[in-house]
This record gives structure tokens, sequence and C-alpha cells, in this order.
């Protein structure tokens, strides 16, 4: 039979319920900011139409929605990579083919590749063009920005793909400016205007010159082929003209009427302009255009790594809220004994294993490292008992929302073993508006922490040390022996405060089912030959006041 134990009050109004048994033990974290006083009356009305909020379940249609709204936030990272990231460097094709993709395993792997047949210097840990790629995009951000993101503008897509010019003949006030014969010579006051010069582009040719033109006056330069474009003057009669306009070979009118795709007037060097405008639009459209992307036969660059006897582990990661953009992650690694290779010391079975995970972003950039050593001293006679047991690792890093990748590698250090994995990382973002909750974790151990040992340690959480159990990578459920204790942890966010009492209302379900029979155990006695071994814990969570709810779930084995 479940006894309730009293509830205490600890850092920002935990509501704590400890459920002995199977020992489960929630912790529920209310919001500090009260509801206004018409959400409190609507709420209220509510509450009393319709009763009980354990009666009123999600219905599909908002199973749905909250299910479509947690697929666009994790698509978000993969949309801003392909509309932003390499917006200017993807080729068409890359991005049709990346588009057909028909989930998140398949475009990391994608991603991946996609660097890879840029890299170059594949035999290294680095890869020197995407660093050089994400320095470029800062670079286009803080220096060309203009009402729109620097990597927008038509300088920004030029950086980004070719780089910083060897020249950049820069006028950012415009003023008088002295024609070159080759644009009619003469005198003229300009808008505001660059001239970067390449002395070679692989794919374009040498000595390439492009002009951006801000006429604009806002910052905003636009590349463009009509050099004309910068005179500030050519609209106005008898300004601005050419050396044939001034001696009167030429008319002003004609720089609009020609069939060129310049609007610069006649002068001793511009016979030829025509015959240069197909040059022109090829280049232009070479330079708008992806770079080319010299695909690599990777079976001959990369070679062949066999792994044989791979070191096999097990992985979980929970996300609890800290602050409004920071997640606390705890990555889980369970190692079997028996996978671990035991070596003798003075008397003494010693297994020793090493530890590295690396986080990254879907651009490539490392957000987190660690690295660490798990050692396991067993007496010799006690060996054969004790492979039977695993070796638990925890590791908690702190994370801002957002799709992340994580790769562990682990190193059995006396059998000379090693085990990778890599799976993605969606870090959940906790809005401050809507009831949500941390991980479900289903524990071993549960217990109060010393004064000192707050938020510090192995497994610790706040006050309360927490040792997770893990699945099995093969799918089987996490298990536990009969008559050992099981807990369960989990944190609830922004359940909502009654305005007169201060207080929050909600009520917490839990429901222990047999996944054999679907039928709940917590308090009836069955039949072994109906009874299985695995079970689901189910807990849910209504907010009486903003009628929403939780309802997290997790499935163990009794062996």
């Amino acid at each position: 039979m479940f006894r309730s134990e009293g509830c205490k009050r600890v850092v920002r109004s935990f509501l704590c319920v400890t459920l002995l048994g199977f020992g489960v033990y929630v912790v529920a974290q209310q919001d500090d900011k009260p509801k206004s006083k018409d959400q409190a009356a609507t709420s209220s009305g509510q509450g009393s139409q319709d009763g009980d909020p354990l009666k009123r379940p999600q219905t599909e249609k908002q199973k749905k929605e909250n299910s479509k709204a947690l697929k666009q936030e994790l698509g978000k990272s993969y949309k801003k990579w392909l509309s932003e990231d390499v917006a200017w460097i993807i080729t068409d094709e890359e991005r049709q083919a990346f588009k057909q993709l028909s989930n998140d395993e398949e475009r990391d792997n994608f991603i991946e590749a996609f660097w890879q047949r840029r890299d170059p210097t594949p035999d290294t840990e680095e890869n020197e063009f995407k660093e050089e790629h994400y320095r470029r995009i800062e670079y286009a951000n803080e220096h060309f920005a203009a009402g729109i993101p620097g990597w927008k503008t038509d300088r920004g897509h030029i950086y980004i793909v070719y780089g910083a010019p060897d020249e950049n003949d820069s006028h950012p006030s415009g003023g008088t400016y002295d024609r070159p014969m080759d644009e009619g010579g003469g005198q003229t006051s300009t808008f505001p205007f660059e001239d970067w010069r390449y002395r070679y582009i692989e794919g374009i040719g040498q000595e390439v010159i492009i002009e951006f033109v801000d006429t604009c006056m806002c910052g905003d330069y636009h590349m463009t082929i009509d050099r004309g474009e910068k005179d500030a003057l050519q609209h106005t009669p008898n300004a601005g003209l050419t050396l044939y306009e001034q001696m009167g070979m030429s008319n002003k009118s004609d720089r609009f009427t020609g069939s060129g795709l310049e609007t610069l007037g006649q002068g001793p060097g511009t016979q030829s302009l025509q015959a240069k405008q197909f040059d022109r639009l090829e280049q232009f459209a070479k330079l708008t255009a992806p770079p080319p992307v010299k695909f690599k036969d990777l079976e001959e660059e990369v070679g062949h790594i066999i792994s044989y006897n791979p070191m096999p582990f097990d992985v979980r990661s929970d996300f609890i809220k800290v602050t409004g953009d920071t997640v606390l992650v705890p990555i889980t690694i369970q190692i079997k004994n028996r996978d671990i290779t035991f070596a003798n010391k003075d008397g003494v079975q010693r297994g020793i294993v090493n530890i590295f995970g690396r986080v990254t972003t879907l651009s490539g950039r490392t957000a987190q490292t660690f690295e660490d050593t798990v050692q396991a001293d067993v007496p010799a006679e006690l060996l054969a008992k004790a492979v039977e047991s695993s070796q638990i690792y925890w590791k908690a890093v702190p994370l801002k929302p957002g799709l992340y990748k994580l790769d562990l590698v682990i190193k059995d250090v006396n059998g000379d073993r090693v085990g990778t994995w890599r799976k993605n990382l969606p870090v959940p973002e906790f809005a401050d508006d809507r009831l949500s909750s941390s991980s479900l974790i289903v524990a071993d151990t549960m217990e109060q922490v010393a004064a000192k040992n707050v938020g510090t340690g192995m497994f610790v959480i706040g006050t309360t040390k927490v040792r997770p159990r893990v699945p099995s990578a093969d799918g089987k459920p996490m298990s536990f022996k009969r008559n050992q204790k099981l807990n369960f942890w989990m944190q609830v966010y922004n359940l909502s405060v009654d305005d007169k009492t201060h207080k929050p209302s909600a009520t917490v379900e839990y429901d222990v089912v047999n996944t054999t029979t679907n039928k709940s155990v917590v308090h009836s006695v069955e039949s072994t030959d109906t009874m299985g071994n695995t079970y689901r814990i189910q807990i849910k969570v209504n907010d009486s006041i903003s009628k929403q709810t939780l309802d997290p779930s997790a499935t163990f084995a009794v062996e």
C-alpha cells in the first residue's frame, strides 16, 4: 500500500511528494509569476464546470498539435543550416537532395558528407574549409549589415564565397569622381560605391572586378553590372558629362537609348563596351552561382576502417531547466562489468575505461567536451559475481536550447577495445508561458545530499542525488531486481498560481501499468500466470488553473 510523506518547501516553492513501496519521488517546481485576475477568473470558471482535471485528458487534436509544434521546433536548426549557413555555397543538386531526406539521421549524415566533400585536408581532424566559412559569415554579419543581416547582402554573399578581395577601392561617401577612359572620361559625382578586385578566382578568371553601389545612401551596397549606376548626376541635364558629351560629339540621352547593358556615356575608351557585355553577363552569373564542388572518391581518400569486437555501452540523456535559456543535460553512460577487461594488480582485479565526449552544433562548432576515467576495483574472489553489475558514469552539460550532436568514445584500456556512439541531442526550450516538465528519470538511487554538496558531484541535481538506470541499446527496457527500490524523479515548471491564494492547484496521478495485460498494478495483486516482467510508469500532472496537462512515461522490467 502506498503512503505519502509530508511535503516541505524548498527553493522556488518546490512541491515534494514521496510515495513508498516503489519509492516514487517527484519534484514539481511552480512558477513564481502569478496569473492575472482575468486569467484566474477564467480558470476558476472552467474548473467548476469541468470537474476533476484528471478526467480531462488531452484530445487527439491537442496531441497532434503538440507533436507538430515539436517537429517544427526541431526542424528549425536544419532549416537554418540550409537557408542561412550554406545558402551561398550549396549546389542546386545538393539542395534538392537535402529536401528529399525523410529523417534527422539522414540529414545529419548529409551535412557531415557535405563538409567532407569540401575539406581540403581530409586526413586531419580539422576541416579548414568549414572553419573559414563560418568565420566569413561572422565577419559579414559584423561589417556588411544594412537593415538585414550581413550574410544576406551582396557584399556578404561575395565575401563568404570568395573571401576578402585583393584590393578594395572604396568610396564610402561618394562625391567627386574622375571617370577612367573606359567609362567615358570626364568628371561627375557618385553615390557611395566599392570596387573589389580579385587577381584570380578559379573557374571565373583573372583580374575580376566587382562593383557594389549604395544608391539608397543607406549602407545597402548591391552588386551591379552597370558601372554607370553609381553616377549620381546621371539624370541631371548638362551635369556630369563625359568627354564626348562635353565636346558635342555625343548626347547625354544616348546613354539610355542604346542597347548595351551599361548606361555609360560615350568616350574615347567606350567603343568596345557592347562587345564585352556578354563577358560581364557570364562573369555575373558565375559569381552568383554556388562554387563548384570537387567531389572526392571517399573509398580511396578515407580507406577502410573496420572495428572488430567493439566495446559496447549504453547511453541516456535527460533535460532539466536551469534558466530561461539554459538547460542542464545530464549524460549517463552505463558499462557492464562483463564487457570490461580486468587485470590483476596487487591481488585486486582492476578494470579501467577511458571516456571522451563531445557535443557539437549542426555547423560543427564544439559546444562542450569532456573526458574522464572510470576505474573498477574488485576483489579477485568476487569477480565472478561482480560481472553481473555495471559501472555508471554521469556528466551534466549546460547547453542552450537547440539541436546538437553527441559523440562518445569509450576505450577499454586493458582489453584495447574501443566503442563509439553518435546521436542527435535535441535540447528543448522550456517556455515560460506553458506547463512543461523535465525528463522523467527512473533511478535506482535517490537521496538528499549534504548542504556542502548541493549542485556538485556525480548524479547530483540540485539538492538530490539521482542515479539513473540506463535502457539497453538493443531496445530492452531498464531492469530492476524484485524487492529492489525503484525511484522516479521529475520537475514540473510553470504551474499557475491562484491570484487569491497565491498557491498552485494541481494534481499528480501515478499509474504503474503491466505492459503485458495493460492493467494497473499499483494497488492490486496479480497472478503469476498473467503477470509479465515489464512495466510502464505514467505520471500525469494536471494544472487546475491553466487547464494544461503533462503525461510523461517510462518503461522498466522486474527480473
